[in-house]
């Protein structure tokens, strides 16, 4: 099985005041084709977010981050995601958008990356419930194939 990490970014979450419904969504869809080896709820800070998925990189094939997506000032997701690629997978983060505009319009406004740091897929879905299901039902049956070929366990194409 492959290793999986999820990042929830909150603020309201982090200080306990919202539930993490998303996170939750997350670890209940991948739980059956993934090891889940950590699952932990940051506030909207860049340092934060960079710093765990740097140290998470050395263990998980994957990390789902969900929230800070948007136009608000405090989602910085994206940026922090950026910031530690070696390559964005520009593939996976338009599918995930063309499929969310064809849902609702409002998904033109989510700025979501994929990116590849050493041997890990770092994903970025939206912050809502909706939208983490939607997304990741699409993302789930093409997962274990990139794995596959990011880790070496398979070369073939």
């Amino acid at each position: 099985m492959y290793k999986a990490g999820i990042i929830t970014l909150s603020d309201s979450g982090y200080q306990g005041l919202r539930e993490d419904e998303s996170g939750r969504i997350i670890k209940h869809l991948i739980q059956d084709q993934f090891e889940i080896v950590g699952q932990k709820i940051l506030p909207d800070e860049a340092v934060k977010l960079k710093a765990l998925l740097i140290e998470w990189c050395l263990t998980c094939d994957l990390i789902l981050t969900t929230g800070g997506t948007g136009l608000g000032v405090r989602d910085i997701t994206p940026e922090a995601t950026l910031s530690v690629a070696e390559k964005e997978i520009p593939g996976i983060s338009e599918g995930m958008r063309m499929l969310s505009i064809q849902k609702t319009p409002f998904a033109m406004l989510s700025r979501g990356v994929a990116v590849q740091r050493e041997r890990t897929l770092i994903i970025n879905l939206p912050g809502s419930p909706k939208g983490v299901t939607e997304n990741l039902t699409y993302l789930l049956p093409i997962l274990p194939h990139a794995l596959d070929i990011l880790t070496d366990r398979k070369t073939e194409h």
